[in-house]
């Protein structure tokens, strides 16, 4: 457990993911206080999350010893706007959201530098993430491993060039939105055969993971990976997929990009 009052500003599906990812793997902060303009929406965070306290503004989340701002990126300025002159001197701002360099955030912020950008991702709430961070040149070394003790036990956190964090948004923040509805079709189909669910579940991970490290660590060539299995059902919709993932994405990175 973290010695530190953890301060959230958004109190979405971000946030729950981050907090609920440290219930589950036992490292919650020792405090997490959060605010949400929206009281629902904190209100549900609180039912399913008893363990953080809710404030009173965005100005009192600023006041933690590290502070997220778990925002979607056009609404980062006002929230800046609102704790510039709250944040403390030794406090940590942690940016969850893309679009906003870490010289966007000094600037938005009256030249407050103790900066760092992290793309989260959503199989940290099982303590499987893969969380990229960027740091501000104005954090310490010690300032640093604060923030990865605060990550660890969510999973990886790679510490990568700023410039890279948004095309880590199109592969690892929004990846899992490309495959799940799949799996859960192909969970449902499979209970369907007459398989039963623990089954199911033991062999769609098993089958999951190593499609994955055969295309990466096989060393074959892509399409010899491909044409390894000789039946494909859905062949004929491959080239409508690989064309959505070639039009949509970029047009998404285009809108992301600082």
């Amino acid at each position: 457990m973290l010695d530190k009052l953890v301060g959230f500003i958004g109190s979405g599906r971000v946030a729950r993911i981050l907090i609920e990812g440290w219930q589950r793997t036992g490292g919650l902060p020792q405090r997490i206080i959060v605010c949400d303009p929206n009281q629902e929406a904190v209100s549900k965070l609180k039912q399913k999350l008893p363990a953080i306290e809710i404030a009173a503004s965005a100005g009192d989340s600023a006041k933690g010893d590290i502070v997220f701002i778990a925002v979607h990126p056009p609404v980062v300025p006002s929230v800046c706007e609102q704790i510039k002159g709250q944040i403390g001197q030794s406090t940590i701002v942690i940016s969850l959201a893309p679009k906003f360099t870490i010289q966007n955030l000094k600037g938005l912020l009256n030249g407050f530098e103790k900066i760092c950008r992290v793309i989260p991702n959503a199989p940290s709430i099982i303590g499987a993430g893969f969380n990229p961070v960027a740091f501000s040149d104005s954090l310490t070394s010690e300032e640093k491993n604060e923030v990865k003790q605060l990550f660890e036990p969510l999973g990886e956190f790679p510490e990568v060039e700023e410039e890279k964090l948004e095309a880590y948004a199109i592969l690892t923040a929004m990846g899992p939105t490309y495959l799940w509805f799949q799996f859960q079709a192909l969970r449902e189909v499979a209970a369907g055969f007459g398989l039963q669910e623990e089954a199911i579940n033991v062999a769609l991970k098993r089958m999951v993971c190593g499609s994955a490290r055969t295309l990466i660590d096989s060393g074959l060539p892509p399409q010899e990976v491909v044409n390894l299995v000789p039946v494909k059902p859905l062949a004929e919709m491959e080239p409508n997929v690989i064309e959505m993932y070639k039009t949509r994405l970029p047009g998404t990175y285009q809108k992301i990009k600082p």
